[in-house]
């Protein structure tokens, strides 16, 4: 099977089964392409973040606004539009955490449109959100469509030839565990020996499994198993059942996992991370605008300034992402090599 890229393999990993149903219909009826309700009204000078989240974060209304400092480096075209077009890629079904339907069945929220709309906010712009299938966002920004992508899109050096980059967050896989399993993963193969782990097919986060299991059979360690289910739900009934020890998914799967199942008997907790860009490089999920369009440093900066001060940290910890902090936002950091991209 030809490799995937980084971000379908994300995507395949985040899609099956981890959508809400009650808000799988009120995408799907968007269509290819939506405008509509993609927005939630906020004070002036406040952004609201987890709102609507049907359970999945904690709401929290964070006071922001315009750096003017910031907002003079934006592109004359853009600056005079007054608004940023943001494009996101969740059609048809969305995709927990980081964008879907909302509870009330008709405005797009999660933690990527939050973001958006938090560095909107410090460029002074009013956010306008695009909501389309994967393929279609980056349409949208060749075509100019949208200005930039707030859609857990991965920093790679294949894509920096037609794009620019604003690092925000890491690109993480983690290790979903019942609640009461107190193994974690300590970032080294070797403690996943006499372990049964549960991964998608053909998804990233099974290449790094399958590479770690033939590892361990040729030092003569306990076996690593790996099992396969037909779809997330499946695979959480079988953690809960004590019929794997660990499932391997994108790392806001499971941090959507962990929000919807606390305090219940299906509880499950994050047992550890590892980069999706494997040990060599820390992969990083990145804003993304047309190469050469100027966005890249306003948007890092305007980053940086939510970093500096804190809102940063309270949207992440909204959406239950704070494993997933970076200490500054970079334009164009090293992204997932040429090999892998």
């Amino acid at each position: 099977m030809p490799t995937l890229s980084l971000r379908s393999r994300l995507t395949r990993g985040l899609t099956a089964g981890t959508v809400l149903a009650s808000l799988a219909g009120g995408l799907a009826a968007c269509g290819g392409d939506s405008d509509a309700a993609t927005t939630t009204d906020n004070a002036a000078g406040t952004v609201t973040v987890g709102a609507l989240s049907n359970g999945a974060a904690k709401q929290a209304t964070l006071k922001v606004a315009e750096v003017k400092s910031i907002s003079a480096e934006l592109p004359k075209s853009i600056a005079k539009s007054g608004k940023l077009e943001i494009g996101v890629g969740f059609l048809p079904a969305g995709s927990p955490p980081l964008g879907y339907v909302g509870s009330d069945q008709k405005t797009l929220t999660g933690s990527e449109t939050d973001i958006a709309r938090l560095v909107a906010a410090v460029l002074g712009l009013k956010p306008e959100l695009k909501n389309s299938t994967w393929e279609n966002l980056f349409i949208g920004l060749d075509s100019g469509k949208v200005d930039v992508a707030f859609s857990n899109v991965t920093d790679t050096e294949e894509r920096k030839a037609k794009y620019e980059f604003a690092s925000y967050r890491e690109d993480n896989l983690g290790f979903a565990v019942k609640a009461s399993n107190s193994w974690n993963f300590d970032g080294n193969y070797e403690n996943l020996a006499g372990k049964t782990v549960a991964v998608g097919a053909g998804t990233n986060q099974e290449r790094i499994l399958l590479e770690w299991k033939k590892k361990l059979a040729a030092e003569g360690k306990k076996a690593l198993t790996v099992k396969y289910f037909q779809d997330n739900n499946s695979t959480y009934l079988a953690l809960a059942s004590g019929k794997i020890d660990a499932y391997l998914a994108p790392n806001p799967s499971v941090a959507y996992q962990v929000s919807s199942t606390k305090g219940t008997a299906k509880a499950v907790r994050n047992a550890g991370t590892y980069s999706g860009a494997g040990s060599s490089l820390q992969g990083l999920i990145a804003a993304t605008a047309k190469k050469d369009s100027g966005l890249a440093k306003p948007l890092a900066d305007a980053i940086n300034y939510l970093i500096k001060n804190g809102q940063y940290a309270k949207w992440l910890a909204a959406w239950n992402l704070s494993n997933e902090a970076v200490a500054k936002s970079q334009v164009n950091p090293p992204g997932l090599p040429l090999s892998d991209s």
